[in-house]
């Protein structure tokens, strides 16, 4: 085969796979034993990174794949993000960390979208890479985006844009033109730029809130924080079969509630927050009014015991058997070993309390990797947690609490989280989708306050931009591909060169040896017609600028006969006109003509158009039409990046 076999991907996962730059096939055996012991590396060095991690759904896992056609062994996995898409960078991110730890792998991603990555730098691209010339080529090494260059001539490096290298191929160019294979700055600053955070911003992106949940919830959440995810996961994709197990609270009664602080991802916290839900009558769970102070913490907390207890019901009565410890597994010795080299335990004396929580992350990790690893092989059905209701009861059985505990520890909680991140302004919602598209700040350096960006928006802001912007994007050169919008917008106002519009009537009209054959001029009479012949015999020895000027009279006198005939209909109504009053002129033929039928010559003023004026009046026009939702007027000139402010008149009236 030609490129990665990839199965169908659903919409909300995505695939990696690590190969080693430098394959020798001689040992399939030792191969494998050696691409074993890289994995036990990788996941002793990430694990600090993930052992506190919460997915949406399933977690980074990488197992060891053989040889299969033209692709080499490897080691990969797959993971099911869900709704939360900043699990599908936290891997990419992963991955550059890994190919920057161990110089001698090299990884790939995708997700049903393909090439995501360069999707993110799209408008950095060379012309010549699109969805089919990227197979195989798109490779993170050494921490840094390798693209393979096209190669156009015999001798260079790279490959030609018409084939597809092979897995094997791709590498050995790679490995042995690494700086040629190097993405170009512009694309790796925008890859960069989406990373940007890691990785602190695995915290920033936990969000922490006061739930007055059952004292169960809060005691399986302080010594497993990841089985929030199913918990929530189950709330928000509940049918009324499981609310029928919700009638009755057997796990998590409500009568022994406790404020409890709540680690949530922003993802989650969304899902529970935004669902709106009123709870069975004998569930037992009564919520206050909703001016009370604590209102927001009890309907949490409500939702959540719903969560946990829809799960617990389906968990079976499997809970009793005794889950083997991960001390069995002959790997785990080697990935204690490994943690306890990279600092994991920061220092910490074995048997304090500090060290056995980090012990037994380190062991639910563990466990979860080594059962991904064992039975996931694209399959996109297993959940990230095997049985999530099953481990809760399992965590009850095997931890005693007291309830009057729990309510001490009520007024020791730490604060909770804001979330007003939750509500953002269409300001702010516009700054973002133009940094996510490429039309934000230049560079990440300079940060100005929300008074000085509205400032410079409306001194930017001009109706030469729009005018000029628009003739770019028409003037623009497209192909069969869809049309390619300048993504710059002049400063410079319109510029009217007399010379330039002369040279290019000429082309379009003709020249001096060129004759008058339009069709525009066939409806002329007879003595018109022998005029114009014996003009242009007189006119054989003249030079070339009185041929354009001849030419530009006869169109102009066209246009004003087209105008006299337009004046009469309701057309001109429907353009804005300038306040230049020019008179019209009528033609000889015309003044004799009327002269002959008595009647007196009425000169009428026509005034031209400004197409400029008009251009922007029917956008505004458009704009307002839409009420400030998304339509074709705001959306061209947004990919003109071209902003129009508000209306104030608008906002004075809402």
């Amino acid at each position: 085969m030609d490129a990665l076999q990839r199965p169908s991907i659903p919409e909300d996962a995505v695939q990696y796979h690590l190969f080693l730059v430098y394959l020798d096939s001689s040992d399939a055996e030792a191969h494998e034993r050696f691409l074993q012991q890289i994995l036990q590396n990788i996941l002793a060095e990430i694990a600090p990174l993930l052992v506190q991690y919460i997915w949406q759904h399933l977690p980074f896992n990488l197992r060891y794949h053989p040889e299969k056609g033209d692709v080499p062994a490897h080691l990969g996995g797959v993971t099911e993000f869900g709704d939360n898409v900043e699990d599908e960078w936290f891997i990419v991110y992963l991955l550059k960390h890994i190919t920057r730890t161990f110089s001698d792998i090299a990884a790939v991603v995708y997700d049903n979208d393909g090439q995501f990555l360069l999707i993110e730098a799209a408008e950095h691209l060379p012309k010549w890479l699109d969805p089919d010339s990227s197979e195989n080529r798109v490779f993170l090494y050494q921490g840094e985006l390798h693209i393979l260059p096209n190669c156009t001539r015999s001798g260079e490096v790279g490959w030609p844009r018409d084939s597809v290298p092979t897995v094997e191929r791709a590498l050995e160019v790679l490995h042995s033109h690494t700086e040629s294979c190097l993405a170009k700055q512009p694309i790796c600053v925008a890859l960069a730029k989406r990373l940007d955070g890691y990785p602190d911003k695995i915290q920033q992106n936990f969000h922490r809130a006061h739930c007055y949940v059952p004292a169960g919830i809060a005691l399986v959440l302080s010594r497993r924080p990841d089985l929030i995810a199913p918990a929530v996961s189950a709330f928000y994709l509940r049918d009324p079969v499981d609310l029928q197990a919700c009638r009755t609270f057997h796990t998590f009664p409500p009568d022994a509630r406790v404020m409890a602080s709540i680690k949530f991802t922003r993802c989650l916290y969304a899902q529970l927050q935004q669902q709106s839900f009123v709870p069975d009558r004998r569930s037992g769970f009564t919520l206050p009014v909703r001016s009370h102070p604590q209102y927001r913490a009890h309907e949490l907390g409500m939702k959540l015991a719903h969560g946990f207890e829809i799960l617990c019901s389906k968990s079976g009565q499997s809970s009793s058997e005794k889950e083997a410890s991960v001390s069995s597994n002959p790997l785990w010795r080697g990935f204690l070993d490994s943690l306890k080299k990279n600092g994991y335990f920061k220092g910490e004396l074995e048997g304090s309390v500090r060290y056995k929580d980090l012990m037994s992350s380190a062991e639910s990790f563990f466990r979860q990797s080594d059962h991904v690893t064992e039975n996931l092989c694209y399959s996109f059905s297993s959940p990230a947690i095997q049985n999530p209701g099953q481990e809760m009861l399992k965590v009850l059985e095997d931890t005693s609490y007291s309830l009057e505990d729990l309510k001490n520890q009520e007024a020791h909680l730490p604060p909770e989280d804001s979330d007003a991140w939750l509500d953002i302004s269409p300001r702010e919602l516009e700054r973002l989708l133009e940094e996510r598209g490429g039309r934000g700040v230049s560079d990440g350096t300079r940060k100005t306050a929300p008074d000085e960006e509205v400032q410079e928006e409306e001194a930017g802001y001009s109706l030469i931009a729009v005018t000029q912007g628009m003739k770019n994007f028409i003037n623009a050169m497209s192909s069969h591909e869809g049309a390619e919008i300048p993504r710059s917008c002049l400063a410079e106002p319109f510029s009217f060169d007399p010379d330039a519009v002369t040279s290019a009537l000429d082309g379009l009209l003709g020249s001096k040896d060129d004759e008058l054959d339009s069709d525009d001029f066939e409806d002329d009479d007879e003595e018109d017609d022998s005029d114009v012949d014996e003009d242009e015999e007189v006119q054989n020895g003249e030079s070339q600028e009185q041929a354009g000027a001849e030419a530009l009279d006869n169109l102009r006198k066209y246009m004003d006969e087209m105008d006299q005939e337009l004046q009469s209909t309701n057309i001109g109504r429907s353009f804005t006109q300038n306040n230049r009053v020019s008179l019209h002129r009528c033609s000889d033929a015309s003044k004799s003509s009327l002269a002959d039928a008595g009647s007196e010559l009425v000169e009428e003023e026509i005034q031209p158009l400004d197409v400029d004026l008009n251009l922007v009046s029917n956008l505004l026009e458009s704009l307002a039409s839409q009420a400030g939702l998304a339509g074709p007027a705001s959306n061209l000139l947004q990919s003109l990046g071209i902003h129009i402010p508000p209306d104030d008149n608008d906002e004075h009236n809402k």
